[in-house]
């Protein structure tokens, strides 16, 4: 057995990490990302349509609740979350699932337990952000005690000790996020390519602390050993990280209701 990983470096890994996360989950919401809402305020698009029509077209295009569009500054927080865990949560736990094909074998890796930690780390900064946590060092102490069960001291996670290298943070938080900015200069906005890239480098990233990794939520035990068969086990991994992300919503809710001040 190893040596034990201390907070600190739990905290070096993290920051980067959530400074990565940010650049992505920001664009999904704030961004448009899918151009409803600009389709909405662009009624020459329309032109021609008969007025009625127009106008149910209009209402169509707006009352869908997806980040951008108005339906969605009416939704709650907690929908807010509900449409994150469920909807690109699939798509997180269907990138994590991959390295199931493999079965057991797979298991035998860390690159599922890296894979699956990133993507609920993904999803725990954009819940943060809808309950207006945007501190690096909030969002470290949320996801360590979500997924690591570690209640990190705020001092260390904001980076103010003498250990904290800046210098190497920016470094690996600009080469976790190198895809995204590609992608925004090549196409002006975030590709899926790019997402599903940007999140086998955050997995990577986070290889620094693999210890740590196993502590995540998981599915349940059927799950498990549905996962460790050939082939299949992609079905059964995909399940499981589903059931997962159920237990780090539930989690979060939790934390956030212990810790009203981080808001």
């Amino acid at each position: 057995m190893g040596e034990a990983i201390s907070d600190r470096q739990v905290v070096a890994v993290l920051r980067p990490f959530v400074r990565a996360c940010g650049p992505m989950v920001d664009a999904l919401r704030d961004a448009d990302p899918f151009g409803l809402q600009a389709r909405g305020r662009r009624h020459e698009d329309l032109d021609g349509v008969e007025p009625g029509l127009k106008d149910k077209l209009l209402n169509g295009i707006t009352s869908v609740k997806v980040p951008g569009t108005a339906a969605w500054a009416e939704m709650s927080n907690y929908q807010r979350t509900d449409w994150w865990v469920n909807r690109v949560g699939r798509f997180t736990a269907l990138i994590t699932a991959i390295p199931g094909i493999g079965g057991a074998l797979a298991d035998r890796l860390p690159v599922q337990d890296a894979l699956g930690s990133a993507a609920q780390g993904v999803l725990l900064c954009a819940i943060a952000g809808e309950y207006g946590v945007t501190d690096v060092g909030a969002r470290v102490r949320l996801i360590a005690w979500v997924l690591f069960e570690r209640d990190i001291d705020p001092v260390i996670a904001a980076g103010k000790h003498a250990e904290h290298d800046k210098a190497a943070e920016d470094d690996e938080a600009a080469k976790l996020t190198e895809e995204l900015d590609e992608a925004k200069k090549k196409h002006g906005k975030i590709t899926l390519k790019a997402a599903a890239g940007t999140l086998w480098r955050l997995g990577r990233g986070l290889l620094g602390i693999v210890d740590e990794l196993e502590k995540r939520p998981r599915g349940r035990l059927f799950h498990r050993a549905l996962g460790k068969l050939p082939v299949v086990g992609m079905a059964g991994d995909y399940l499981g990280e589903r059931s997962g992300l159920k237990r780090v919503w539930k989690r979060a809710h939790e934390w956030f209701t212990e810790h009203p001040e981080a808001a």
